[in-house]
C-alpha cells in the first residue's frame, strides 16, 4: 500500500471495525502512523482486532456501540475526542446485510433493523462527527455503500440492503455539498462482493447448502474473476482520506473489479 505522509498522526474513527473491511482499514491506517478509534457492537471481536494491531501504546481505543442508537453514536464520538482531541478522518463503515428473501417474504422487523443500522446509523455518524470537522475547517469522511448502491443488479432477495446502500450514496452527495464550505470532504466507497464473512452468509442465503457454487457464480460475473479482498477496499479508503484526494468530494468510488463496466 502507498504511504501518505500527511496521514501520520491523524485521528481516524472507524465504525464496523470488527468486520473484515473495518479491521483491514484499521490495520492500514495504523501503518500510516494514525491514531485510531475502533467502534463495533461486537465487543470481543473488536478487542481481538485491536490486540492484533501493531500500534504504539496509547494510539488505539475501542468503543462498543450500537450505531442505530443515538446515545451510543454520541458516546463513541465523545470518547474519540476525549482520547485524541479531534477527529480528522471518519470511516463511516458499519452495516449489515439483512435476510435473503423476496420483498413479499421479508419480515419488517428485519427490514427495520437493516435501515436502522445502515441508514440511521450512517446518518447519525455524520450528525455528530461533522461539527467537529467543521470547527477546524478540515476533515475527510468516507461512507461505505456498495455497487448495490449504484445499481440493483440481477440478484434478488436483498432489497432492504440495496435500498439502504442507495440511501447512503444519496446521503453522501448531499453531505458533501453541505460540508464543502467548511473544507470537509465526504465521499463514498462502493465495493463489489468482498471476501468476508458477510459474503459467506449471503452466499448461503442465495443457495442454501451450496454456498461455494454461489460464490463461483458471483465471481464469474466480475471481469477480474474474483471477489475483492478487504485490503483492496482499505487501500481505497486510505487514499480518499489522504491529501492526495484533496479535490475529491461527493465521489462514488467503485472498487469492483470492473463489475459495473
Amino acid at each position: 500500500m502507498a504511504t501518505y505522509e500527511d496521514l501520520a498522526g491523524k485521528v481516524v474513527l472507524i465504525t464496523g471495525a470488527a468486520g473484515g473491511i473495518g479491521a483491514a482499514a484499521a490495520k492500514a491506517f495504523v501503518a500510516q502512523g494514525c491514531k485510531v478509534a475502533l467502534v463495533d457492537v461486537a465487543a470481543d471481536a473488536l478487542a481481538t482486532v485491536a490486540a492484533g494491531l501493531d500500534a504504539p501504546q496509547g494510539s488505539v481505543i475501542t468503543c462498543t456501540a450500537d450505531i442505530s442508537k443515538e446515545g451510543d453514536v454520541k458516546a463513541y464520538v465523545d470518547a474519540t475526542v476525549k482520547a485524541f482531541g479531534t477527529i480528522d478522518v471518519f470511516f463511516n463503515n458499519a452495516g449489515i446485510e439483512g435476510k435473503v428473501a423476496p420483498i413479499v417474504d421479508q419480515d419488517m422487523a428485519d427490514v427495520d433493523k437493516v435501515f436502522a443500522i445502515n441508514i440511521r446509523g450512517t446518518y447519525m455518524g455524520l450528525k455528530y462527527v461533522l461539527p467537529i470537522m467543521y470547527a477546524k475547517k478540515s476533515g475527510s469522511v468516507i461512507n461505505t455503500s456498495s455497487i448495490g448502491g449504484l445499481t440493483a443488479g440481477p440478484a434478488g432477495g436483498v432489497t432492504p440492503y440495496v435500498t439502504s446502500k442507495f440511501a447512503i450514496a444519496g446521503l453522501t452527495r448531499l453531505a458533501s455539498s453541505e460540508a464543502a464550505a467548511y473544507g470537509v470532504r465526504v465521499n463514498s466507497v462502493h465495493p463489489s462482493p468482498v471476501n468476508t464473512q458477510m459474503m459467506r452468509r449471503l452466499e448461503e442465503g442465495f443457495a442454501p447448502g451450496h454456498g461455494d457454487e454461489a460464490q463461483q457464480g458471483i465471481a464469474s460475473g466480475i471481469p477480474m474473476g474474483r471477489y475483492a479482498e478487504a485490503d483492496d477496499i482499505a487501500a481505497a479508503v486510505v487514499f480518499l482520506a489522504s491529501d492526495q484526494a484533496s479535490f475529491i468530494t461527493g465521489d462514488q468510488l467503485r472498487v469492483d473489479g470492473g463489475q459495473l463496466n
